[in-house]
């Protein structure tokens, strides 16, 4: 198992399957879940930030690359592995991703240990909607959609598409009824790729009150590469007055807001 700085590790194993999760700071439990090409140096940035911002990250090692800094024949090799992997329905509207069972499980396992009033989910373009699947568990009572990409968008009806069950929709839908559940949303206007405008749109329709969305201009000529993505990561600009700053601040608010310590679970939800 390779070695992150400044993070322990450990093997995570759920129904055959075994992954390395790497952990850094102390209170209450996130689990980071990164996107393509893997645990990019981008990626570390963003986890950093969470536990310096007094979170407990846990950020399990899906695929790909570790601790390097992203470029794009990474980008596109991974996101061919992914492709075709039975773990991930890259086309699937109306179910998930098989490997969404382990992550929940690791989520339990985080809510077991840390304890505290619940777990934040942060996922990242092709983990993006597994936030939302996560909530399927009550012990999730954070969840961050960062720029979700599936099912990718290769027609009008997938690009508008979840990647989730009916089941987690009436699920999260009950949970804002009934304990005022909220779930997060990040994407780029300019995203004509993998995030478009009308994913946001069925998330609104679907959630109503409890999606809090953070739409961004597209970025400034300092960012790349092109064209504007990921929220989070690479198309963070990471200065005073930046909008993708002010992003991650509002990401690390919601955290705080959803995760405070002291709280019951009910408080929270």
């Amino acid at each position: 198992m390779k070695k992150l700085s400044g993070y322990t590790s450990f093997l995570f194993s759920h129904d055959g399957t075994e992954r390395a999760v790497y952990r850094k700071g102390t209170g209450p439990g996130v689990v980071v879940m990164h996107e393509v090409p893997g645990i990019s140096a981008e990626v570390l940035r963003f986890a950093d930030k969470v536990a310096d911002a007094g979170f407990t990250v846990f950020m399990p090692h899906l695929f790909g690359t570790l601790g390097r800094k992203t470029n794009p024949v990474d980008r596109m090799f991974q996101l061919a592995r992914v492709c075709i992997s039975r773990e991930f329905h890259v086309l699937a509207e109306d179910r998930s991703s098989p490997i969404t069972d382990w992550l929940r499980a690791l989520a339990g396992l985080v809510h077991e240990e840390i304890g505290g009033v619940g777990v934040g989910a942060v996922g990242m373009c092709v983990t993006g909607n597994f936030a939302l699947t996560m909530t399927l568990d009550p012990w999730v009572i954070a969840p961050v959609m960062g720029h979700p990409s599936f099912p990718l968008p290769l027609t009008r009806a997938k690009a508008a598409a979840l990647h989730v069950t009916p089941e987690t929709l009436v699920n999260a839908r009950r949970r804002i009824a009934e304990h005022g559940l909220k779930v997060m949303g990040l994407r780029f206007h300019g995203d004509a790729l993998f995030c478009r405008a009308a994913r946001f749109a069925t998330l609104r329709r679907e959630l109503g009150e409890g999606f809090e969305r953070i739409e961004l201009p597209v970025r400034s000529s300092k960012a790349n590469p092109e064209p504007p993505h990921s929220v989070l990561t690479i198309g963070l600009i990471d200065e005073e007055g930046e909008p993708t700053r002010e992003a991650v601040e509002r990401v690390l608010g919601f955290l705080r807001e959803r995760l405070r310590v002291g709280a019951t679970r009910a408080d929270a939800e």
